[in-house]
């Protein structure tokens, strides 16, 4: 049966963060999930303005079995938006069956008929399986550069510098 992929709505804000939560697991990042329905529903479906990301599901017949959250960046080497693929997570039991590169391909497409300038993301570089998945539908490697993060302390800190 071929995976299904559909935008996620307010009422799928609880599957969500599920598979937010399948995925940190995964990564075992666990602690640092601190979202819950309401804040995440309030980033993906405001009440007003424009989403800050948004989600689209992946379904085995009935069954939800992935996700992707994504929102849009800018390139100012290509003066174009593009599309940063945030998380992509398909439930173990579920792996291999074409489910990833559906979502994967979903926004690819997306990406190309909204004319970004491309499509970026970041995989844990431990984790193998992820990157030979990637690299097989063409993905190149960044591995000249490094992330940088500043996170809500360090934040806080420089914005309490003069």
């Amino acid at each position: 049966m071929p995976t299904v992929i559909r935008a996620a709505t307010v009422d799928d804000t609880g599957l969500v963060l599920d598979f937010i939560r399948q995925l940190a697991d995964y990564e075992k990042m666990t602690a640092e999930v601190v979202a819950d329905e309401a804040s995440l529903r309030a980033q993906l479906f405001p009440e007003t303005g424009a989403p800050a990301a948004e989600s689209v599901l992946a379904f085995d017949g009935e069954t939800p079995v992935g996700f992707a959250l994504y929102f849009y960046n800018f390139s100012t080497f290509l003066a174009r938006r593009g599309l940063y693929l945030e998380d992509l997570f398909v439930r173990p039991e579920f792996r291999g069956a074409g489910h990833g590169k559906a979502l994967l391909l979903h926004l690819a497409r997306k990406a190309h008929a909204e004319g970004c300038g491309r499509m970026e993301w970041s995989v844990l570089d431990w984790n193998t399986p992820s990157i030979e998945f990637y690299q097989r539908l063409g993905a190149k490697m960044m591995n000249e550069w490094t992330a940088c993060r500043l996170d809500q302390a360090a934040l806080a800190r420089l914005a309490d510098e003069a």
